[in-house]
């Protein structure tokens, strides 16, 4: 069983508590080795590219995404995420909606491929255009992913599982990061991606993403009781009732999860605006050009006739 179970006496989520802290060892290490990685492949294409080096802006997103996963795992949220659902949820957002986007600005993949030479660089081509690495990077399949693993890992028998075995808790976490940088990678960053939308279908696809959220949101928030009956072991005594916990919870995945999926279509929608209006510009420069030549030329291609010509009786030109 869980070590969130075993801590069924927790405080009550207030005061001081909120500067409660937990630190595994495994998330730990995975942090820190992601981010001593990521550096080094920084300074290894600076290396080998002076005149191109690695934007500062993809690092510090890079940090960043590592700041709000440590944040959603190792502070309060992460210590009460067993205890309060709504507490849960915030973290659920933190990874999937924060640092899974923050990820994909960094574009990890782009900077393995750039940092690498020799045997290392073959080995990451090879697999960035493997078949696999095509299929996972499909907006389709990345779409589907996220439409499927939202509501199965909030309205399911899994979510239960995740208060009840410490291992599928974890699990759940990288399964939200990989799924959002999945989704995310669609619309920032420019990892090496067989396909690229175009800022048009990029705000459809955000568009149509939305429902999910308020689906899943809403069918928390409405629930009549209790869904996941692991709370009940924890014994809680203070906070929230079970219910009003599990309505808080989905109305901070309706509220603030349809929230965070709609201010990514801002600069969407900014960059579809851009390439129209560069679309116009380039029409109208050809149009331009085309009546210039046309005045120079003629309809027909012909040089036009002297403005000084004049016509005899019979007709003809003199």
């Amino acid at each position: 069983m869980i070590a969130a179970l075993a801590d069924a006496g927790l405080p009550p989520l207030q005061g001081s508590h909120f500067l409660t802290t937990q630190f595994d060892v495994v998330p730990v290490a995975l942090i820190v080795g992601a981010l001593a990685l990521y550096l080094w492949g920084v300074r290894r294409n600076n290396a080998l590219h002076p005149r191109h080096l690695w934007p500062a802006g993809k690092t510090v997103a890079f940090i960043a995404a590592l700041v709000t996963t440590a944040l959603s795992i190792f502070t309060f949220v992460g210590v009460y995420d067993s205890e309060l659902f709504w507490d849960h949820m915030v973290q659920h957002l933190l990874l999937i909606m924060v640092a899974a986007p923050l990820f994909a600005i960094a574009s990890p993949l782009q900077l393995a491929w750039r940092s690498t030479t020799g045997t290392a660089h073959l080995v990451v081509t090879e697999a960035l255009r493997s078949p696999v690495a095509k299929f996972l990077g499909h907006p389709a399949v990345a779409f589907v992913l996220y439409a499927v693993v939202i509501p199965i890992s909030h309205l399911t028998v899994w979510y239960n599982d995740t208060l009840t075995h410490e291992s599928v808790h974890n699990g759940e976490h990288l399964v939200f990061l990989l799924v959002g940088y999945m989704f995310w990678r669609q619309i920032f960053g420019n990892d090496p991606n067989a396909y690229r939308l175009h800022p048009a279908l990029q705000f459809f696809y955000l568009f149509l993403a939305i429902p999910i959220d308020t689906f899943t949101g809403l069918s928390l928030a409405g629930a009549s009781r209790e869904l996941f009956p692991a709370y009940f072991a924890t014994h809680r005594n203070w906070g929230p009732s079970y219910v009003v916990d599990l309505h808080a919870g989905g109305s901070i995945m309706w509220v603030v999860g349809d929230t965070l999926m709609l201010w990514p279509m801002i600069p969407v929608a900014l960059r579809w605006m851009h390439l129209e209006e560069r679309k116009a510009v380039r029409i109208d420069l050809e149009l331009d050009a085309q009546a210039a030549e046309e005045a120079r030329t003629g309809p027909s291609g012909q040089p036009p006739r002297s403005i000084n010509s004049t016509r005899t009786p019979s007709g003809s030109v003199q």
